[in-house]
């Protein structure tokens, strides 16, 4: 008689005690809890950083919210919002370093899209992102690879430059934002940013 295999678990259990089903996640089992728990957690440039703590996705996370502010301080709390939100997948697949994204391809990608749809229908938000956030989002993002790598990961400016390119922006209130904190100080930070961001959910998109 042929064994019976039992198919492959695809769903993860958050400590909230919510499943979710990386193949179909509902927004029903995100909870703003669980995303900030694990993204403390996951550690940026696969923890080779400098300090006692690593630098987290949840410190990135804030960072790359305030560069976008900065670059344009009229946001809508909604886009800040989703720009917060932008890496809030790793909290289940964790931080692929874009070395390791090189070599394996873009199969990661759909699972990863379809984790960050089900978080922004969650929060109100679009399951897809508009042209002009992306492009806020990459903005921002790149500016604090760029902090990050000459900060905390060992990069020249010149090095950091030819990959991330010179971020044109004020960088005010940087440095607290870089510092490398433990994982509950990020977690907390992560959960009071969200708190004030989310405090007016009928703010229009712009």
């Amino acid at each position: 008689m042929a064994k019976r295999t039992e198919p492959a678990r695809v769903w993860q259990r958050m400590l909230s005690g919510r499943r979710l089903d990386l193949l179909d996640p509902s927004p029903l089992d995100v909870e703003i809890v669980d995303i900030a728990h694990g993204l403390a957690r996951v550690a940026r440039w696969n923890g080779q950083t400098i300090g006692q703590h690593i630098f987290s996705v949840a410190q990135h996370s804030v960072l790359v919210e305030h560069i976008a502010t900065a670059i344009d301080p009229g946001l809508p709390l909604r886009w800040r919002l989703a720009v917060l939100l932008h890496d809030a997948p790793e909290y289940v697949i964790g931080d692929i370093i874009s070395p390791f994204k090189a070599v394996i391809g873009d199969s990661y990608k759909s699972v990863e899209h379809r984790i960050l749809a089900a978080i922004h229908l969650r929060f109100s938000l679009p399951a897809t992102p508009s042209a002009p956030l992306l492009k806020i989002t990459k903005q921002a993002d790149r500016a604090a690879a760029f902090v990050e790598a000459t900060h905390l990961a060992g990069f020249s400016v010149a090095e950091a430059e030819k990959i991330f390119g010179r971020p044109q922006i004020p960088m005010r209130n940087i440095e607290r934002l870089v510092a490398p904190m433990s994982s509950q100080q990020a977690e907390d930070l992560f959960l009071a940013r969200f708190a004030e961001l989310d405090a007016n959910p009928d703010q229009a998109l712009g």
